[in-house]
């Protein structure tokens, strides 16, 4: 059984969600001036860079981005014409594959991180209300606090 928002919530929810594309457009458009990467690369980069290995399986790549396969494979396969990743058989498994971060990926992400970062704190303060701040951190914090039990369940039951 769905239970419907109030007005408030559903103005509420509205808000959020114009506040973060409005950002989310301008961070990507800084990250590609700066660096030339994309949000979807950086993410992949950054995903890759701490890994074990600076490597992980497409299917877990994909869990961790909210990716189809099939978008997680034009990716990696736009990035690989890059340099940025290769793509490589699992050791033991040949019918899956491994996105493998190569020196080029490294030095992109490295250069790139501290312009994204300048641009996330540049337009949370500058380019965003009070109000769309507060909105914002309330949803990254209950976000996170949802990734970090997942993550904390997951290695739990990997130990036991």
């Amino acid at each position: 059984m769905t239970e419907s928002l109030s007005p408030e919530r559903m103005a509420a929810w509205r808000a959020y969600i114009e506040a973060s594309q409005r950002l989310f457009t301008q961070l990507e458009d800084d990250l590609r001036a700066a660096s030339e990467l994309s949000f979807a690369d950086y993410h992949v980069l950054v995903l890759l860079s701490e890994a074990p290995g600076q490597r992980l399986r497409m299917g877990e790549l994909a869990s961790r981005l909210v990716f189809s396969p099939s978008r997680l494979t034009y990716q990696i396969s736009t990035m690989q014409r890059r340099g940025l990743v290769a793509r490589e058989s699992c050791p033991g498994d040949r019918r899956g594959s491994e996105a493998v971060l190569t020196a080029t990926g490294l030095l992109a992400l490295r250069e790139a991180a501290p312009h994204h970062l300048a641009s996330v704190r540049h337009h949370l303060m500058d380019d965003l209300d009070d109000a769309e701040v507060a909105c914002l951190t309330r949803v990254f914090t209950r976000l996170g606090t949802r990734l970090r039990a997942a993550r904390d369940a997951s290695t739990t039951a990997r130990q036991e």
